[in-house]
Formats: C-alpha cells, structure tokens, sequence
C-alpha cells in the first residue's frame, strides 16, 4: 500500500499533469494544455492555504508524483440531513498509468476522506469513470437518484 501525504503549492505542477493524465485517459488525448498555467496558478495559491477549502493528497514516485485526489468543501443553505449546508466534492483523482493498480489513488482518497471527515463535512460527491466506480463503491460511495445539468457561459 502506498502512503499518502498532503499536497503542497511545491507540487501544483505535477497535480495538473495529473490532471491531464486522467482527462485524455477518459475524453481522449487532447492537446490544448492552454488551461494549465490558469491551473498551476490557482493551485499555488490554494494549497498554500493549510486551513482552506480546497486540498490534494498525492503519492510520490522518483522525479514526480504518481498519484493524487483533489478535493473542495463547498457552502449552500442547510437542509435535512445537512443542516449546516457544508459538502465535499472530489475531483482529479489520477494515477500515471504505469502505476495502476498498486493502490494508489485508494490511498489518496482514503487520506481525502479524511481530511473532509476531520472538517465535518457529511456529505461528499464526486463523478465517477467506469474505471474508478470500484474504487468510490468499495469507500462506501453510492448512485444518487439526482440528474446532472450544466450551464456553459
């Protein structure tokens, strides 16, 4: 099992490689990276942050990073079941191919999960490939009833 440790701003160059890795894994190689320094930038700053909203935890390999999971505590009004209105949403949980199947992104999410319980977060979303629903199935996450929409400005 791999262990995982806290990302810090040192490390945003690699996140958003990752990043890279897992979309063309899932959408197809795409080769506009005209997003990253945007990218770099934002996660400089978050990171630096310790008592932020936003986090990633990653696993090392020589010369890099080979895995990470990022996630964000966001705020709406409370409700049942959530009365104080705070939810995780996980994204860019990524590992190089070469290093699939070694635990790594368990490891970063099982440290993410954590991060989001020591926070008191209830609830936590996230959108799942084909390839990563074992993974968020066997951490006890589940289908929701609720549809997607989305507005593009």
């Amino acid at each position: 099992m791999s262990l995982a440790r806290r990302a810090t701003p040192q490390d945003a160059e690699e996140l958003v490689r990752l990043r890279k890795v897992m979309h063309d894994s899932h959408l197809g190689p795409n080769p506009d990276v005209s997003w990253q320094p945007a990218a770099v930038d934002t996660l400089r700053k978050k990171l630096a942050d310790p008592a932020g909203d936003l986090t990633a935890f990653v696993v090392e390999r020589p010369g890099g990073l080979a895995a990470c999971a990022v996630g964000t505590i966001e705020y709406r009004l409370g409700g049942p079941g959530n009365p104080r209105g705070t939810s995780g949403y996980v994204f860019s949980v990524a590992t190089d191919p070469d290093m699939r199947r070694r635990g790594c992104s368990r490891a970063c999410m099982e440290a993410l999960l954590a991060w989001f319980r020591e926070r008191g977060v209830p609830k936590i979303d996230l959108r799942a490939s084909s390839d990563g629903e074992p993974l968020y199935t066997s951490l006890g996450f589940v289908r929701t009833p609720d549809p997607a929409m989305r507005l593009t400005l």
